[in-house]
């Protein structure tokens, strides 16, 4: 019942997304930033407006930092035993700490939560685009051929559009202004748009993913950690945080997410792993027809 109600109407855009790029063929790359630099702002953007600002950004802010955190130690100490090259041991990190809160976590808390659900998954999908644009990029150069440095990391964020709608909207909050109604139809469209755009999109780009090469004990391990480990570990934060119920139900459901789709753009960029990463992401996304339900059926 879990999976009829909830994740089968969310594979089922994606299956339209997937089967379009298989008959068709569209240009993921410009859908991809087209949903990220013009949509997506505008969902933060309503979001932080609509929210009300209290401390529950704060323990959202630590629990996504704590998680991350944790979760890349966990993978050093790994990788270290298993005598893992520098290179496997940031891919397994891009596949196993970063988890797809955007293209699929957030329709599921949508579908699972409702829209006040929804303002929560937004937030954190805000957090984890930071940390995926400062830790996974980061990662990304260490493992791979290129370079990274500090300052290329800050200037990786100060280029996230979906940063800027956050903190406008957060501002127009704080000093109390009110947007038109008229103005802010326009506001709700884009967002409203937003969810399904971007699930369609995640279809699409499984569709582009290879399985030719899979690093099978490697990826083991990156699923392992990515749908079993990361949602206990955010049990143990939701415990030990003071988040109301529902609040701490949608953060130990984001951790059970999926690789995130992101990661395969910084593996093949950097040359880090893209086969480990890419196949992570397509083989954790069909897992999650398992896991997923299972976990809504303890959390619902």
């Amino acid at each position: 019942m879990v999976f009829i109600q909830i994740l089968l109407p969310v594979f089922i855009i994606f299956a339209l997304g997937y089967i379009g790029q298989k008959k068709i063929g569209f240009d993921v790359k410009n859908l991809s930033v087209m949903a990220l630099y013009l949509m997506s702002p505008i969902l933060a953007f309503r979001t932080f407006y609509q929210t009300p600002l209290d401390i529950r950004y704060i323990h959202m802010l630590v629990y996504s930092v704590l998680l991350c955190v944790l979760l890349l130690f966990i993978i050093f100490i790994i990788g270290k035993l298993l005598g893992y090259t520098r290179s496997e041991q940031c891919g397994v990190m891009l596949a196993a700490a970063f988890m797809n809160n955007g293209n699929y976590g957030t329709p599921v808390v949508l579908f699972a939560f409702g829209a006040a659900g929804l303002d929560y998954a937004v937030v954190l999908m805000v957090f984890q685009s930071l940390l995926m644009s400062t830790f996974g990029l980061f990662i990304a150069a260490l493992g791979g051929r290129g370079q990274v440095t500090i300052k290329a990391s800050l200037a990786s964020v100060i280029r996230m559009p979906i940063i800027y709608g956050a903190f406008g909207g957060l501002l127009i909050q704080l000093v109390s202004l009110t947007i038109p109604e008229y103005i802010f139809i326009a506001v709700d469209f884009v967002a409203d748009a937003t969810v399904p755009t971007i699930m369609i999109i995640l279809g699409m780009q499984l569709a582009s993913i290879s399985l030719k090469r899979i690093p099978v004990g490697k990826v083991t391990v990156a699923l392992v950690i990515r749908l079993v480990v990361s949602p206990v570990i955010a049990l143990l934060l939701v415990i030990m945080l003071p988040v109301d119920e529902m609040l701490a139900k949608i953060m130990i459901l984001m951790a059970a997410m999926p690789t995130a789709a992101n990661t395969t753009m910084y593996s093949l960029q950097f040359g880090t792993e893209p086969d480990l990463v890419s196949s992570s992401t397509l083989i954790s996304t069909l897992l999650s027809l398992v896991t997923l339900p299972i976990l809504l059926w303890v959390l619902l």
